[in-house]
């Protein structure tokens, strides 16, 4: 399924924009989600990082597109954006927010389906290089090649990466199978390591980012052989 965010306070623009997305749903066999907001300030309060697509017009009466769009991305660096204007001029200036593309009003099926394709096909191509942590009180995306290590504590996940730490429910099991076996190791019970961050490896303990981590004696040999491969193939 894919989540799409619809942000415009003109009501007859975002009953057009639904019309469009129901007619490219049916066309395309895809599953969308759509949520709508009023204002740019509807959608950052509470912001979760759970769309895939948000499509935001630029002239609204509270928070402009604009200024939402900063918002959004400093809770959000990998959400596709695309703009909705009648005045291409403001558009120009999403590189800012690193924006993907714009639309015209009024929107035309045609444009509008060639733009969602282009905003589709990037979200399936990072679509592997992220994944998606429950917090409290909300959702992050984080990017897999951050990923030092992970760990669980009492019930709990906790994912250190370059960004920091996130601490979430979950079960080690089902992220081991998310994530990609060439570059990632279980080592014991407790840690799943990125091999790109592993500095070096001593009896018992694998130095990764800095830190310390033991690996079970039963695992040593499919340690290497993890190792080895990943080495090769750089």
């Amino acid at each position: 399924m894919i989540q799409i965010a619809l942000v415009d306070d003109n009501d007859f623009d975002r009953s057009e924009l639904r019309k469009c997305l129901v007619r490219y749903e049916k066309e395309n066999h895809v599953e969308l989600k759509l949520t709508e907001f009023q204002d740019g300030e509807d959608i950052v309060t509470d912001y979760t990082a759970e769309y895939d697509l948000i499509l935001l017009d630029i002239e609204m009466q509270f928070m402009n597109g604009m200024k939402a769009a900063e918002e959004i991305r400093r809770m959000d660096e990998n959400v596709a954006i695309i703009f909705i204007t009648n005045m291409p001029q403001y558009a120009i200036s999403g590189y800012k927010v690193r924006a993907m593309d714009y639309m015209l009003k009024p929107i035309s099926y045609f444009s509008f389906s060639e733009t969602l394709n282009r905003a589709l096909a990037h979200r399936n191509k990072q679509e592997a290089k992220y994944i998606t942590i429950s917090l409290k009180g909300g959702k992050v995306r984080v990017d897999v090649s951050k990923i030092c290590y992970v760990e669980v504590q009492d019930h709990l996940l906790i994912y250190h990466t370059l960004d920091g730490n996130y601490i979430a429910k979950g079960r080690m099991r089902d992220l081991e199978e998310m994530l990609d076996p060439k570059r990632f190791f279980r080592c014991n019970r407790c840690y799943i390591v990125n091999l790109s961050y592993v500095e070096n490896y001593q009896g018992n303990d694998l130095k990764v980012h800095g830190d310390l981590i033991q690996i079970s004696r039963s695992r040593k040999k499919q340690f290497l052989d993890a190792m080895n491969i990943y080495i090769n193939e750089l």
